[in-house]
């Protein structure tokens, strides 16, 4: 099928959904009156029509905890006029329910009078396919990859005492309405799939824990392949290995080697955050301001790329209908500018990146990253390893914390190593990397080539609202972080 065809099918699906079922009471027709009218007078806004299915299937120690599938509907209605947004939703969908909530988000007007700010130039890019995720397998199939995950993880190692596991899958199909001089429609349908393994491993009576996962925007029958699970089972182990020999971190100021990939997590919390366009529309980012200046060290690179094909953090369109995009905010060191939703876009006086998200029909869109990462340079692992004294090799991070005015942050290493004398020696658990976004930015001293992705794993919390995102980064060097240890 073109890509033409697609954003077609697209259309008509979500068409079939919202507009063609004898439940929903609501035609196009009537949704489109509503909208128009809803929109009158205000900057700008849109009808968000949302279906979702999801299934989760849950194991613990060879047993099915839990399994469940769900789906929803909604819609959410937004008007937008200045800096003031006017929200409705409902689960129902219907020429009443959508009545109710125009003149809801009419409280918003004020008598004045002005043009909708223009609507994203329709797209026919397609990022991954229509199909729902569950399609080609079978329940019965799913149940029994989580069972063989288990008899496979016992059988690597004897240590093995605990193994959890998880299959996760959904197909979200939206359309977006605007009035017809401001856009018209737009629809994507959304496949999302991941797994998730944790395995806990006991010697001497002391209990350490290892996880993986991966997933994307595919058919799940791509990810339940022996190859696939049993990969994240091999991973899981080998983390939990690691840390069962692993010895207290020492605290203290060192040079810090970051692993490739997922560690890009920092990255994500203590710079990408901050570079969202409310935060520094309001001037609460310790970024705001900072355009054209420089923010990070020579040779840094920093892009949000919502374009990847299969990416857990890609979008065909955004939650307001924008194509995403692949938008460079920090080049060669320099601030070049910042994740724009519509609003905080119009208000700035900038275009809009194609990074307005939404949790679901009950939620407004805010700026919101996709897939943020870090290009590459020309150094080796090698070479950062040999040119350290002292210092600490974080291949993996668990949880973290960051305070997006001040940029401070606090990071938990779930793997790390020692650093002596130019060679990596010790395993070291409990420790953890303290500092600030923007001045970590600026302790960069080496960049590799080997640029990776995590393995589609990220959900990213904001405002109370959770989106699936990608992290990536090649291996960096840091001068002089300060770690925090158990030793």
């Amino acid at each position: 099928m073109s890509v033409a065809a697609d954003a077609v099918g697209a259309l008509a699906t979500t068409d079939a959904l919202f507009f063609e079922r004898p439940d929903t009471a609501l035609t196009r027709e009537d949704a489109e009156a509503l909208v128009s009218r809803g929109l009158d007078g205000v900057d700008d806004g849109e009808l968000f029509l949302e279906y979702r299915e999801s299934e989760g299937i849950s194991l613990d120690d060879g047993t099915i905890r839990s399994a469940s599938f769900n789906t929803s509907s909604g819609f959410g209605l937004r008007a937008v006029l200045g800096t003031e947004t006017a929200f409705a939703h409902s689960d129902e969908i219907s020429r009443d329910a959508l009545g109710r909530a125009v003149a809801t988000v009419g409280a918003v007007r004020q008598g004045r009078g002005f043009t909708m700010a223009p609507g994203p130039q329709k797209t026919n890019q397609r990022l991954y396919g229509d199909s729902r995720p569950l399609e080609g397998t079978e329940f019965v199939k799913r149940a029994a990859v989580l069972g063989e995950i288990d008899a496979y993880a016992r059988g690597r190692d004897p240590r093995v005492v605990q193994v959890s596991a998880s299959i996760s899958s959904e197909w979200q199909a939206v359309q977006i309405m605007r009035r017809a001089d401001a856009g018209g429609r737009v629809a994507d349908l959304r496949p999302l799939v991941r797994l998730n393994v944790s395995i806990v491993v006991e010697k001497d009576g002391r209990r350490e824990s290892g996880s993986s996962g991966q997933g994307g925007r595919y058919e799940l029958r791509r990810l339940l392949t022996t190859e696939k699970w049993q990969g994240a089972v091999d991973e899981a182990l080998r983390q939990a290995l690691v840390n069962l020999d692993a010895a207290p971190a020492p605290a203290g100021e060192m040079d810090i080697v970051l692993g490739s990939g997922w560690p890009g997590i920092l990255l994500h919390e203590a710079v990408g955050h901050g570079l969202e366009g409310d935060f520094n529309r309001k001037g609460t980012s310790s970024f705001a301001g900072m355009v054209g200046k420089r923010v990070a060290s020579p040779g840094v690179t920093v892009i949000d790329d919502g374009t990847l094909a299969e990416r857990r953090g890609s979008l065909s369109i955004d939650d307001e209908g924008t194509p995403t995009d692949r938008t460079t905010l920090i080049e060669d060191g320099i601030l070049t500018g910042y994740l724009q939703d519509r609003l905080n876009a119009r208000l700035m006086g900038v275009n809009p990146t194609g990074n307005g998200r939404r949790e679901s029909y009950a939620h407004a869109p805010l700026p919101r990253m996709t897939n943020t990462l870090m290009l590459g340079g020309d150094a080796t692992t090698e070479e950062m390893i040999r040119s350290t004294k002292r210092g600490l090799y974080a291949v993996n991070f668990g949880g973290g914390q960051v305070d997006i005015t001040s940029g401070k942050f606090v990071f938990a290493a779930s793997e790390a190593y020692l650093i002596e004398d130019g060679k990596v020696t010790t395993p070291v658990r409990g420790a953890t990397l303290i500092g600030n976004g923007a001045d970590a930015m600026n302790r960069i001293s080496m960049i590799g080539s080997d640029v990776e992705l995590d393995p589609g794993i990220g959900t990213c919390g904001k405002a109370g609202q959770g989106v699936p995102v990608g992290v990536g980064q090649p291996t960096l060097k840091l001068a002089g972080l300060t770690v925090g240890g158990t030793a």
